[in-house]
């Protein structure tokens, strides 16, 4: 792998005090780019990445963009927005923080919502204080070092002691700069008793080459606390991408996972939920459409450490053209975690001769008193529920398409936003007929 290109030490510190940041964080970019020779890539599970794109990379500072009401947001936002409904809202033009809105009895309740290099100069200490700390570590691997380098975008999101927020918090992502790489970094904090839900929708408008798609997501969720993470990833096949997005969970807290992974470059995706505390739970469902030669790779893992804890996976793919995937779905339960549950489903349609799925559910389980069961399918369209649906006059590519929204549907209908919904399906619909 080579050094890392167009990036200097000089050029981090410089952007690290154009936004006011913290020492720790300008200490900690440094520190992590010093090391990026030294640590080791990733090694995805029967995917060859050292051909890929991580190695061209560059920084381009872009200037911000500022929209000061809703109705100036542009289309492709609006599209993604329940205008009328939707009152916490940011949204990132770029690298850039564009517009926030933030309900004013959530401001009065401490609720904290901003991006991510304003909220490390104002609440310094507090950031600090979960940052790459229990969910991803910066020397987790040579990608991990990168993204804490070059963040460049993000969110933070503190939800104090008790305070229960009924409207969720939307984070929309519009990428329309082909020379703009995005390393966001996504932190929720619930603080005890708390619940928030929150949806993410990373959006391009533009085609793109050889970027970087590199974000961390860190879900901490403590004492009794919930949150609903919601997503829909579409952007462009010119991103190569790693996404990795982790939860930890404390006692009596739950952490739920909806999220439409619809990119249409090559990405890894690894997303990890440690069940910490005695009855913790999380309930994670994903669907995934991939076409023309993409190359994707996911590993889901619910590892359970606590008493009583709940993990369920439920994964659908779709492979179209030539594109080939890899899903591991993993359920751990640790020695000590008695009388806890693991569960995953992992299902995967091949619509072409040349698409390629694999499906690999593991359990791994180091205690006796524990309730744990797994399945996985590959395979095409199942041929009856074509000739029903046909029977009753509906053309093959009708009764096919029906099939593919049945069986994404799971996941779909999980999502908490009304446009959310919308832009999913219209994306798996672009993608199945496109």
């Amino acid at each position: 792998m080579s050094e890392v290109i167009d990036v200097t030490n000089d050029i981090l510190v410089q952007f690290s005090k154009k936004y006011n940041e913290p020492t720790w964080m300008s200490e900690l970019r440094t520190n992590a780019f010093e090391r990026l020779n030294s640590i080791d890539m990733p090694k995805p599970d029967k995917t060859k990445i050292d051909k890929w794109a991580f190695n061209k990379v560059h920084h381009k500072d872009v200037e911000s963009t500022v929209y000061n009401s809703k109705s100036e947001l542009p289309e492709a936002v609006k599209n993604v927005v329940d205008l009328d409904t939707i009152k916490n809202l940011y949204v990132q033009h770029n690298n850039t923080k564009a517009f926030l809105e933030l309900d004013a009895a959530l401001v009065e309740q401490g609720v904290i919502v901003d991006n991510i290099q304003s909220a490390m100069e104002k609440h310094s200490d507090l950031v600090k204080e979960y940052f790459m700390t229990d969910g991803v570590k910066v020397d987790e691997h040579r990608l991990t070092a990168l993204h804490a380098a070059l963040l460049n975008g993000g969110i933070f999101v503190y939800v104090p002691k008790n305070v229960v927020i009924d409207t969720p918090i939307q984070m929309v992502v519009l990428h329309d700069d082909e020379k703009v790489n995005l390393f966001n970094h996504v932190l929720i904090v619930a603080d005890e008793s708390a619940e928030v839900t929150y949806v993410e929708n990373y959006i391009s408008t533009i085609e793109s080459t050889d970027k970087q798609l590199n974000i961390i997501s860190e879900v901490i969720a403590k004492d009794n606390a919930k949150i609903t993470y919601g997503a829909v990833d579409f952007l462009c096949k010119g991103f190569t991408g790693h996404v990795m997005r982790r939860g930890v969970a404390a006692k009596d807290a739950t952490i739920d996972w909806a999220l439409g992974l619809m990119n249409d470059g090559d990405t890894i995706n690894d997303n990890t939920t440690y069940l910490m505390g005695d009855n913790s739970s999380s309930d994670l469902k994903t669907v995934v459409v991939g076409r023309g030669k993409q190359k994707l790779n996911f590993t889901t893992q619910i590892i359970q450490y606590g008493k009583n804890s709940v993990g369920h996976i439920l994964k659908h793919g779709v492979m179209k053209d030539e594109a080939s995937s890899i899903f591991n779905g993993i359920g751990h339960i640790k020695h000590g975690g008695t009388k806890a549950d693991a569960q995953q489903e992992s299902r995967v349609l091949m619509l072409s001769e040349k698409a390629r799925g694999d499906a690999n559910p593991i359990l791994l389980i180091d205690e006796d008193d524990v309730t744990a069961g797994h399945a996985a399918s590959v395979g095409k369209v199942d041929p009856m529920q074509l000739f029903y649906l046909m029977s009753r006059g509906i053309s093959k590519q009708e009764a096919e398409r029906l099939v593919i929204h049945g069986f994404l549907a799971p996941v779909v209908n999980e999502l908490p936003i009304e446009a959310v919904k919308r832009q999913l399906t219209d994306v798996i619909e672009l993608k199945v007929r496109g």
